[in-house]
């Protein structure tokens, strides 16, 4: 039984780590690319991959930063996408000349800080979900969104992974890793949750 268990246990390992780099790709994927993955809890998320990282020889860091990095790119590409094809002919069909003027505001502003504000955007909860939507809804020059989408990704993805990584690597912290990792994962959705509730009360 004792062999049967070890048997099993040695086929399922591999599977575990391919597991955890799908689940944390998906969930950056749709916190980037979908409106509705705005309560997904992106930065600790990838804090906390980092620490698992760290912790478990099988997960190998350099195909986990790679992983987030396409998610995070790829997932801001579509968001742009869905700007362009779906939020511009929204706002142009829109005969309320507020909503027209909102998108005259957000023209002038993504044309003069709109690379700033997709890298900056990145850093803040919520926010980086519907920048790039509205950067492909105000047509923002593709180009300059593209360039910005590679170094947003890069800091911000990778760059709070290797921290976590990092952090985990420090011996009082490897041992608790699954802990902090919990901790942090935890709070980030309790805090969404009650921003939402509080949003919607407003």
């Amino acid at each position: 039984m004792n062999n049967f268990a070890a048997s099993f246990d040695t086929q399922l390992s591999p599977i575990a780590p391919f597991i955890f780099y799908l689940v944390i790709g998906i969930i950056i994927f749709i916190e980037t690319a979908l409106l509705v993955g705005f309560f997904l809890p992106g930065d600790s998320l990838l804090f906390s991959a980092g620490l698992v990282a760290a912790a478990r020889d099988d997960v190998n860091v350099v195909i986990l930063i790679s992983i987030v990095f396409l998610a995070a790119f790829i997932g801001d590409q579509v968001g742009y996408v869905i700007g362009r094809k779906a939020g511009r002919p929204y706002f142009q069909r829109a005969k309320s000349p507020i909503m027209k003027k909102m998108l005259l505001k957000s023209e002038i502003f993504y044309e003069k800080y709109g690379w700033w504000a997709v890298v900056i955007a990145r850093y803040i909860p919520w926010v980086r979900t519907f920048v790039p939507p509205i950067a492909g809804t105000v047509k923002m020059n593709y180009y300059k969104f593209l360039s910005a989408n590679v170094l947003g990704a890069f800091l911000w993805g990778v760059g709070i992974t290797l921290a976590g990584y990092y952090s985990g690597s420090l011996p009082w912290v490897k041992s608790i890793s699954y802990a902090l990792a919990a901790f942090f994962i935890s709070a980030s959705i309790i805090s969404g949750v009650i921003n939402y509730r509080r949003e919607n009360r407003d």
